[in-house]
């Protein structure tokens, strides 16, 4: 039997190689990811939609200048961030609409005192909305997708340190506007 990674490597240098039949396989097999990647960074399902799908025609197009295909996923992820950065463009950066608390139940929250939906009367889809775009982006990845910060970091293409940071600064924003929330 072959390994999982083993196959996903082999799917994906066939893919690389222009096999479609492969690349479908690859879509199907982290289409939830990139749309739950998506959602958590714009907060609008048809905009989340329209980021993934972008992300794959993006991946499509540029997958054969890939160098290094073990780091597949987080090139496509990095791919799946700069398409919600488009989409934010093309839609006249608006802000967050609605974020549904569901869709949002992180898999491995690592915030300290983060709130239920009825825990407190600020939820986190209303203090979310008062969050720049990398602010949101970097608390997707970390605390969403559960990455290491060495992981965020590659994916936007910052130094580690600047992901730290930017995740510190995130969650004193996120602190802020639960607190403002919590006042209304």
């Amino acid at each position: 039997m072959v390994h999982g990674a083993l196959a996903g490597r082999s799917l994906v240098d066939l893919a690389r190689s222009g096999d479609a039949a492969a690349f479908e396989s690859l879509v199907r097999s982290r289409m939830d990811v990139m749309y739950r990647l998506s959602l958590a960074i714009l907060g609008d399902e048809a905009d989340a939609a329209d980021a993934a799908q972008e992300t794959f025609v993006a991946a499509w197009r540029e997958l054969p200048r890939l160098r290094d295909l073990e780091r597949f996923d987080a090139w496509l992820q990095r791919v799946a961030v700069n398409s919600c950065r488009m989409v934010l463009r093309a839609r006249g950066r608006r802000r967050i609409r609605e974020i549904r608390w569901p869709r949002w139940t992180p898999r491995r929250s690592r915030l300290s005192g983060w709130p239920g939906p009825a825990g407190r009367r600020g939820t986190p889809e209303a203090a979310i909305r008062h969050l720049s775009l990398d602010q949101r982006t970097v608390l997707a990845l970390h605390h969403f997708d559960g990455r290491p910060v060495i992981e965020v970091a590659e994916i936007l293409g910052i130094p580690a340190g600047t992901a730290k940071s930017r995740l510190f600064k995130a969650r004193a924003e996120l602190e802020k506007a639960l607190r403002e929330e919590e006042r209304r």
